[in-house]
């Protein structure tokens, strides 16, 4: 039960929520508006895909035929990945083809085979709508599982860039995590419960997999490499493993290592512009926090400037996030004006938590934390 002073505060959080989502309605409206285009939503999200997809195609071409550097190959295709995950976000709101099974269908598909440590996408659109019900709440699997919640250090930071590290590194909350959400799902019986959680462990199964047995073996094969060096002893291989770790190396400049490096931004930007843990259920205004920092910019580049205009996502989802560009700095206005957070870096140390330190957390310092 929530007190008088809790209830009255929610209340007033309601009313700053309406005005807030009155103001990017109409500023959305007005975009509309002004730019009719803007209507052709297919005709866009078609658009976006095929120039990604084709650039991405197009920069591993010239890679292969030396006329493009890795050092611009990798951050060139981490920046198309980004528009596709944008693409991805609007598809689960079926923003685009939702009357055309097939070619929504193989948008998702696209959007998988183009960033391929994700999990599947029609995975994700039930973790992403349970996540809209129960943001912030300990079933929200899709921010924990990107760990968000977690005591900051190194073990998040390598958790954050690579999803199934985020998973052995933590087994038994991983664990726990996939309990409690398919828990909160309500299942009929022990066998739903049970397939519900095979549901999620089994996400990332084939793309994911592939993906991560590729990239493991890219660590293995260079780290080896790299020992062997160290020994004084060179690393021989036939003629046959020379050809695999030649196509390795390439994979990885193409299409692994951009997946990483957006994946980290986007996780890094992500997990800490949502709070967890005393969050009010279904409290928008304690949701999110907006990141507009100077030096999250080269962050923020290789997830399409997702700290900035993910949170009016949270109060109007009927917006594709190109608008969401071109309404971003009168959402920002009335967001301010109501309450809703900027560059809260304190939760750092919060370890997500809109209000308190979690001092009871396992394995979680405070005092060390604070330093």
């Amino acid at each position: 039960m929530m007190s008088n002073q809790q209830t009255a505060a929610a209340s007033n959080d309601a009313q700053k929520t309406a005005y807030i989502q009155k103001v990017i309605r109409h500023a959305g409206d007005q975009a509309r508006q002004r730019f009719p285009w803007l209507q052709q939503q297919n005709l866009i999200g078609g658009s976006v895909m095929a120039v990604s997809v084709l650039g991405m195609l197009l920069a591993a071409w010239l890679y292969h035929l030396d006329m493009l550097g890795w050092w611009l190959c990798i951050p060139l295709v981490a920046i198309l990945q980004s528009l596709i995950h944008e693409l991805e976000h609007d598809l689960i709101h079926q923003m685009y083809f939702k009357d055309k099974p097939w070619a929504y269908n193989l948008m998702l598909l696209l959007c998988w085979l183009t960033r391929p440590s994700t999990v599947s996408p029609w995975l994700r659109k039930e973790l992403h709508f349970h996540h809209h019900k129960h943001s912030g709440s300990h079933n929200d699997l899709e921010e924990r599982g990107i760990t968000n919640g977690a005591p900051w250090g190194l073990r998040r930071l390598l958790m954050t860039g690579d999803n199934l590290a985020a998973v052995w590194m933590r087994p038994l909350q991983t664990f726990r995590m996939i309990s409690d959400y398919a828990t909160s799902l309500k299942p009929a019986n022990r066998a739903e419960h049970t397939k519900q959680m095979l549901r999620a462990f089994n996400g990332y199964f084939p793309v994911g997999l592939m993906h991560y047995a590729l990239w493991y073996s890219f660590l293995a094969i260079h780290g080896a490499s790299l020992l062997a060096s160290l020994s004084g002893h060179a690393l021989h291989l036939s003629p046959a493993q020379q050809h695999w770790v030649s196509l390795l190396n390439f994979l990885a400049v193409v299409w692994l290592i951009p997946s990483h490096l957006r994946t980290f931004s986007l996780h890094f930007i992500s997990s800490n512009l949502h709070y967890y843990g005393d969050v009010q259920e279904r409290n928008v205004m304690q949701q999110c926090q907006v990141l507009t920092a100077w030096w999250l910019a080269p962050l923020q580049l290789f997830c399409f400037n997702f700290g900035a205009t993910h949170a009016i996502h949270h109060f109007v989802v009927r917006d594709p996030f190109y608008i969401r560009q071109l309404t971003a700095k009168q959402a920002h206005v009335a967001m301010r004006a109501m309450g809703v957070r900027f560059n809260d870096f304190g939760t750092f140390r919060r370890a997500n938590r809109y209000h308190t330190v979690p001092e009871n957390e396992p394995g979680f310092d405070v005092m060390a934390a604070a330093k």
